[in-house]
């Protein structure tokens, strides 16, 4: 089956993107280049294509009671206009995808991971009760995302809608021109930004209105390489890195998002023994040396004892460092832990640090 393209795919190409094979897509890894466009993110303002992700509508009598079942966090919690970041479990506490839940008056939407559509969908599908109405509708349904500083002054230039009622992890009905779309505050680099879902219908118009908006404020062209390294200075989990079938939500550090008190949900029985009994390793920040690039795979060490490999690993732009992440027994996870990361057979020190990375993030 040929690889799927995005609505905006003769817009990157146009625009002198690398494009590659991404999660069934055709996507851009880079325009400009990895570093400048993680730099033009943090100082200014980018422009991502997100559309590659997958959304679900569900609705009916039972949505939000088979929602509190199949996810991790409290669904009963969300009001209209919010947006909440959960989980999928198995019943051994593995992770089927992490993903995000906006609640909409009459019904709700899940965004996930590109690369488990499909999974997901199968998933859900086999636990659907008969009054609740799934719709995969990922096909049908773009994404831009605008991060940075300045993104603000770049949106608010494309809609009457007051941006500043709408908190981080907060949704809203927008017009933009002659279209009512989704517009969101849910950014995965640290910085303040947006994310407007469109149509194909909507596609064009929304494009033209954000470079024309852009342009003025020196807005950048931004592919997957500058969303990775962005995400992972703010230690935040990439489903098939730090979150897999294989791993839990408590050795992964998201504790926070298995709201053990609501109830019954799926792989909350495990999940609860496991905070019980403490999991026995532990996901670790690793900052390297200044010269240093990890990479996923590579062998984490504590003198002659192999603990693991590397997650997710880059060279920081921002803090002009090697940093990465790594599942490692708990005794070898005390911060300060002065590990070694085998880097073309070569050990370099790494030390366990607290997250995220990078501390200066401007989303409110």
């Amino acid at each position: 089956m040929p690889d799927k393209t995005t609505f905006f795919n003769d817009k990157h190409i146009a625009a002198g993107a690398r494009m590659v094979p991404f999660a069934g897509y055709i996507m851009p890894l880079q325009y400009k280049g990895i570093q400048k466009e993680h730099r033009a993110v943090r100082d200014n303002v980018g422009l991502f294509d997100l559309s590659h992700m997958g959304e679900f509508m569900c609705r009916g009598a039972g949505a939000s009671a088979f929602l509190q079942r199949m996810t991790t966090n409290d669904v009963t919690a969300l009001t209209p206009g919010q947006v909440q970041y959960t989980a999928m479990c198995y019943a051994d506490g593995g992770i089927v995808d992490d993903l995000l839940i906006y609640c909409f008056p009459h019904e709700f939407m899940l965004v996930v991971n590109a690369s488990n559509i499909d999974k997901d969908w199968q998933w859900l599908m086999e636990h659907n009760p008969d009054d609740v109405e799934i719709d995969n509708v990922s096909d049908d349904i773009g994404m831009l995302a605008i991060q940075g500083p300045n993104a603000e002054n770049v949106v608010k230039q494309i809609t009457a809608y007051d941006l500043d009622t709408i908190p981080f992890y907060g949704s809203a009905r927008a017009m933009f021109g002659a279209h009512e779309l989704i517009i969101s505050r849910t950014g995965y680099t640290g910085e303040d930004g947006f994310e407007i879902y469109c149509s194909e219908e909507s596609a064009d118009d929304l494009w033209t209105m954000l470079i024309e908006a852009g342009e003025p404020e020196g807005m950048e062209f931004i592919g997957l390489g500058a969303r990775d390294s962005l995400r992972l200075e703010m230690r935040y989990a990439l489903y098939g890195h730090e979150i897999d079938a294989q791993t839990n939500p408590i050795a992964a550090g998201l504790g926070w998002i298995c709201k053990l008190d609501k109830g019954d949900f799926m792989g909350r029985n495990t999940i609860a023994a496991m905070k019980e009994s403490r999991p026995t390793e532990k996901m670790v920040s690793l900052l390297l040396g200044p010269r240093t690039i990890p990479r996923q795979h590579y062998n984490v060490w504590a003198g002659d004892k192999l603990l693991g490999e590397i997650r997710s690993g880059i060279f920081s732009p921002t803090l002009g460092r090697g940093i990465a992440t790594a599942l490692v027994p708990r005794n070898y996870a005390k911060l300060g832990t002065e590990l070694q990361v085998e880097v073309r057979g070569k050990r370099e020190i790494a030390v366990v640090v607290k997250p995220p990375f990078y501390r200066e993030g401007s989303h409110k």
